[in-house]
């Protein structure tokens, strides 16, 4: 053997086992996707390939028969997006009037119903309420009612003679005709009218900023007032079981600290609440983006299109109008907004950590793990 050769070690057999436990993981991935490969056919035909076609035909000349890549269809590019979002001639204007509308809605029913379901959740938590399995089950039940059983009923009640009309008479208040009643609410408060001509020039989405501040109209407030009382309780759920997680403990420490009330709710609790907070917040926005089965069994978007959103237009410009480009064009336009407003709200949500809050929750938490620690100690401690 030479200087420069080094010897060879013959390295001891693996165990009969150990090729088994190298090829076990491979196995493990092989029969994980053989599971959910029926999940992910049922997925792909009924959900991808729908979004494909419907990305083909929001940039084609589809006119709803025959199939949408038949040899009569052309690609049209973005002709279809021009015209919903050129906010030239009657397609534009109602796209815009649609946002508007939409837009007002979201603004008030996502607060709304995120502040009511959070007071909720709090009344239910609480120890000296009796009967929380009936409150409980009580301010639930608006959400598993069907949408369209509720808004048939909310027909009802804020009709003309209906019996909101009825209470606000007690007050000697006039009630309006909710359901047919277009003005804005902004444009009530003002006293009405047309307005000053310089707001009457067409602006965004060929809207004028007269229309565009006029508010929500007397019938979307009457689905705004619904929304928020179909989805409070859905979120209630979701707020009891985040305050459940956090125990007592916590609160506790806050108040040997000397935080009040007040204090306790905002640098203690609210900050803990944050992920369930952005799961309602995004949750909410979805929902009320997508609002469609309340405005097609109440008004189908009047009056005066006060009450026309985006789905609901997407839906009359393809299925009744048979411009099925312009109606694919703006479910498309719709799911872009929608995954807008999400991104705001986590960064909004992310950079709001931090600071005096997080100081104060890291004290509290300290303080609750160090009384857990006595108390674990001093039990131990008796003979």
């Amino acid at each position: 053997m030479s200087a420069t050769q080094r010897p060879v070690r013959a390295e001891a057999p693996a165990p009969a086992g150990e090729s088994r436990r190298r090829t076990r993981p491979n196995s493990q991935a092989g029969a994980g996707w053989l599971f959910v490969l029926p999940m992910v056919l049922v997925l792909g035909i009924f959900l991808f390939l729908p979004v494909l076609m419907a990305a083909w035909v929001s940039v084609s000349d589809w006119g709803g028969r025959g199939a949408p890549w038949g040899g009569n269809v052309h690609f049209v590019g973005g002709a279809n997006y021009a015209q919903v979002l050129g906010g030239q001639g009657l397609a534009g204007r109602d796209f815009g009037t649609s946002i508007r509308n939409n837009l007002y809605y979201v603004i008030l029913v996502v607060p709304l119903q995120t502040a009511l379901s959070l007071m909720l959740a709090f009344l239910v938590n609480k120890r000296a309420l009796k009967g929380k399995g009936f409150y409980r089950t009580a301010f639930y039940f608006p959400s598993v009612t069907s949408s369209v059983a509720i808004t048939v009923l909310w027909l009802f009640l804020f009709s003309a003679s209906g019996a909101v009309n009825a209470v606000l008479g007690w007050f000697s208040i006039n009630g309006p005709n909710w359901f047919q009643n277009p003005d804005g609410l902004i444009h009530l408060m003002l006293g009405g009218g047309d307005g000053p001509a310089a707001l009457q020039e067409p602006a965004l989405f060929g809207i004028s900023t007269w229309e565009w501040i006029a508010g929500p109209s007397v019938a979307m407030t009457a689905f705004i007032l619904m929304a928020v009382f179909t989805t409070s309780g859905t979120f209630m759920l979701l707020f009891l079981a985040a305050l459940q997680a956090i125990g007592e403990e916590t609160e506790e420490a806050a108040m040997v600290d000397g935080a009040t009330a007040w204090q306790r709710f905002w640098y203690v609790t609210l900050p803990m609440l944050r992920p369930t907070v952005f799961t309602v917040l995004t949750l909410g926005t979805i929902g009320t983006w997508q609002v469609f089965d309340q405005i097609y069994t109440g008004t189908r978007g009047g009056p005066a299109k006060t009450t026309l959103t985006p789905a609901y237009l997407s839906y009359d410009a393809a299925f009744l109008s048979q411009d099925w480009g312009r109606g694919a064009a703006i479910a498309f336009v719709l799911f872009g907004i929608i995954v807008l407003f999400t991104v705001l709200q986590r960064l909004v949500l992310g950079a709001s950590g931090g600071g005096r809050s997080s100081r104060r929750l890291e004290r509290a938490e300290l303080i609750a793990r160090e009384r857990t620690t006595q108390q674990a100690a001093a039990g131990t401690a008796v003979p």
